[in-house]
């Protein structure tokens, strides 16, 4: 194929090729049609299909044709259950392909270092394990269909704060262990078509000309052969891309920057062969789907929903049960709460799917024939007064049998571009919560959310069920779980920490020009289980109406080289009366070393069906990857020689059964990094809020930190924000014109709730002068902007009517 699609590259004209390299439009790709090269589509996901008919945005604003809506990732991971991905892919996929989509922009596989990342809905996990080995099942699955994936957003893209602009410090070894293996694992094991780099910096570098990471790792190290492609607006020198590695820029920016490509290449600056190793990526991209299209094969609807109720059956995560679930028939029945019948079923921004229909909670007990009593107990757009909504509900709860409050994060509490400031549900569902347990102990509270929440309450109701972000039949299986048609089998892919202050990155997140991720490589449980820190509830925690019991762990030997694998077996007995499922989680525990190392971390996992009584046994196997870490003098993996302890659990503070093996290093005595002098602290972690200092992260790092802050005596660039800029006359005219033009997309009775106003106000504060480009206005408009906001009158005025006489201004 490769010598088909060079013969085509070398009839190409060096403009042809340069056009290649970006955008058509918001969502397609620029054609060649003389030389039978078409356009192909890329459009969002990725927990389901987001494709615009009509008015093209990547904010979720304007309508997408009808698809299923499957749950979010951070619902899905909780089932830990790969086969379970695999298939809502290939039904994605499905779909994709009946709407001659090319590539689904998905999934997102960003490390959740903290409970606050606005899209932490749409990622999978704190551990890097779990989020790379899920993410790798939903791309075999897409891609069994002949459709492409774009996994993203690469890499340690990890608020949504200043996204655009952001530049993130983090050591070497944080970067492989935490940030950079989840996209490893995917690569390997399923090569995405594409990955999309993020819009941030990596020390100081932006990921879309960081040579390192987008050729050198993956694919030097990892082996990927696919393409390269921006986030929506994320490029900023597109020459300097190209010869890092970037091929792609999405969407259309402009003929400017396909011309300083041309120009480039003719002044000698960029090599011709650079820009042809880029076109035939591209092109190569295209001959993956051409010749597959499945245009008009209609998906089985019906299938596809079936699929999406039993997604949210094997992913909820029963958090408490004092014996009141499964609900008994026929006991008198109050159900409470707006989410009941108006279900938060995903979140907003770009991955924000119309769905083909949504079953509620109350139309499934209505269409089952269950008697119940309603009540609202608060309205979600705070219209009408909440203590007389609360007080109503009060009412209807006393003397039921089962009360049923269904509670969460409204749309407004999380999204694309921009973050939590706390963790707290709305103060109205607290309160409310707290009055029916008050007056009815047999409370039970569904939880709707894409992240971690406190829940001051828990200690007086009797059962809660997370939900997370469950997709377009949430209500449906919740009342599935709710009354026993399913068993809970989730278990929780992030830890929920009993206060956000708790959470490691909480001193150095959301910073808007420069974030430290000082932390290193204590996220999620690896910091918690290492300061021994109490947690509302632990990583990989979950209920189930049924009993699991662990036995006769075994390794196939107790000793052996780094270079050896090594099978873990053991027996699993479902001790109750039901039929469930368990999820095993195998954790490794390494000696004492002279580098700071968590207490254990997650090498394998895997999900057992049994029935009552049932045993079975699960082998895993672990090879050198499960005892390594990344040594910085080695800039290699390396396992050190000594004990290791081979814990196996339901979650991480729930170890069953342990067994040790001696692992012999093959790398001899190769020299281990010690920070014990210059960074003691992440040898002995504080009990209180961690704040490393600065000095101990730069001895990690092996540098002094950049500025905190923009210098306000600094001249405004391309990369100056709205925000940068509105304080002065021309930045306050731009920020009102554009905030004029999101407001009307939004009130345009498109079908879009309003409460995406707050994410459009969050992201155009931060919205870089260079991105105007994806609204169609040229760069030497752009430049003039930036030469107004400077002063400069004159340079400003030749920029303008340079734009005007190309017919753009």
């Amino acid at each position: 194929m490769r010598e088909k699609l060079q013969q085509i590259i070398n009839q190409m004209s060096l403009e042809e090729k340069a056009g290649l390299c970006s955008g058509k439009n918001f969502w397609q790709t620029k054609g060649v049609e003389r030389l039978g090269i078409h356009s192909i589509m890329l459009t969002d996901g990725p927990h389901g299909l987001r494709k615009q008919a009509g008015s093209a945005d990547h904010l979720g604003i304007n309508k997408s044709v009808p698809a299923t809506c499957f749950p979010t990732a951070a619902t899905t991971s909780f089932s830990f259950d790969r086969e379970l991905m695999r298939e809502i892919g290939t039904a994605i996929g499905e779909e994709a392909a009946q709407e001659d989509v090319a590539v689904v922009l998905g999934p997102g596989i960003n490390i959740k270092r903290s409970p606050l990342c606005g899209r932490n809905f749409e990622y999978f996990s704190e551990d890097p394990l779990l989020a790379g080995e899920l993410a790798a099942a939903l791309i075999q699955g897409v891609q069994s269909q002949h459709v492409g994936t774009s996994l993203k957003h690469y890499t340690a893209n990890n608020q949504e704060a200043a996204r655009m602009i952001n530049n993130t410090i983090v050591d070497e070894r944080t970067l492989r262990e935490i940030y950079l293996t989840p996209f490893e694992i995917a690569v390997k094991k399923a090569q995405p078509w594409t990955l999309m780099c993020s819009y941030n910096k990596i020390n100081g570098t932006y990921l879309c000309e960081n040579e390192r990471l987008l050729t050198d790792i993956p694919r030097g190290e990892w082996g990927f052969a696919g393409t390269f492609v921006t986030d929506w607006g994320a490029m900023d020198d597109r020459v300097w891309a190209l010869q890092a590695g970037l091929d792609l820029e999405m969407p259309s920016s402009g003929p400017e920057r396909d011309q300083a490509i041309v120009a480039a290449v003719q002044s000698g600056e960029l090599d011709e062969a650079v820009l042809d190793r880029a076109v035939l990526r591209i092109l190569e991209l295209r001959e993956k789907y051409q010749g597959h299209a499945q245009i008009g094969q209609a998906y089985d609807v019906a299938a596809h929903d079936a699929l999406a109720r039993r997604a949210v059956n094997e992913s909820a995560v029963l958090l408490k049960n004092e014996g009141i679930l499964p609900v008994k028939p026929g006991c008198s029945l109050a159900v409470i709460g707006e989410f009941a019948k108006t279900p938060r079923y995903q979140g907003a921004g770009s991955s924000k799917i119309n769905p083909h229909q949504i079953t509620s909670a109350v139309e499934t007990l209505d269409a089952e024939g269950t008697p119940y009593v309603y009540a609202r107990g608060y309205d979600l757009a705070q219209k009408e007064d909440a203590e007389k909504l609360i007080a109503q509900a009060v009412e209807t709860a006393k003397g039921k049998e089962v009360v049923l409050v269904y509670a969460g994060l409204p749309d407004e509490y999380e999204s694309e571009g921009f973050d939590r400031t706390h963790i707290d549900l709305p103060e109205e569902h607290n309160v409310l919560i707290e009055r029916i347990a008050t007056v009815n102990p047999n409370t039970v509270v569904l939880l709707h959310g894409g992240s971690a929440v406190r829940m001051p309450w828990l200690a007086k109701v009797k059962a809660v069920l997370l939900l997370g972000l469950g997709g377009q039949c949430v209500g449906a299986a919740s009342i599935d779980l709710l009354f026993g048609k399913a068993n809970p089998s989730g278990k929780l892919s992030e830890t929920y920490p009993l206060a956000l202050e708790d959470n490691p990155s909480y001193r150095q997140f959301g910073q808007r020009l420069t974030t430290q991720y000082r932390e290193s490589i204590y996220v999620g449980y690896r910091y918690y289980d290492k300061a021994n820190r109490e947690v509302l509830f632990p990583f990989g925690y979950g209920l189930s109406y049924t009993h699991f019991a662990y036995s006769d762990l075994k390794l196939s030997r107790t000793s052996m080289k780094d270079s050896d694998s090594l099978l873990v077996s053991l027996k699993v007995t479902n001790t109750g009366s039901r039929a469930g499922k368990e999820v095993v989680q195998i954790y490794v525990a390494p000696p004492a070393s002279q580098v700071f190392k968590p207490e254990k971390e997650l090498r394998e996992f895997g999900k057992l069906s049994l029935q009552p009584g049932e045993q079975k046994e699960i082998t895993f196997e672990l090879g050198k990857r499960a005892f390594a870490y990344w040594n910085v003098n080695l800039n290699d993996w390396h396992v050190e020689s000594g004990r290791y302890q081979v814990l196996a659990g339901s979650s991480a503070r729930d170890i069953r059964q342990r067994a040790e093996v001696m692992v012999e290093s093959t790398a001899g005595e190769a020299a281990v990094p010690s920070y014990r002098s210059a960074a003691p602290m992440y040898y002995n972690l504080p009990q209180g809020t961690l704040d490393i200092p600065q000095e101990q992260f730069e001895a990690l790092c092996g540098h002094k930190m950049p500025p905190g802050e923009r210098d306000p005596r600094a001249p405004f660039t391309a990369n100056s924000t709205l925000g940068d800029a509105r304080h002065t006359t021309v930045g306050k005219y731009l920020y009102n014109m554009f905030h004029k033009k999101m407001m009307e997309m939004i009130n345009s009775g498109e079908g879009v709730d309003h409460s995406m106003s707050r994410m459009i106000e969050a992201m155009l504060l931060d919205f870089p002068l260079r991105a105007f480009s994806m609204s169609g206005m040229p760069f030497a408009m752009i430049d003039g902007i930036v030469a107004l906001l400077n002063k400069r009158y004159f340079k400003a005025a030749g920029l303008f009517l340079k734009a005007r006489q190309a017919g753009k201004g």
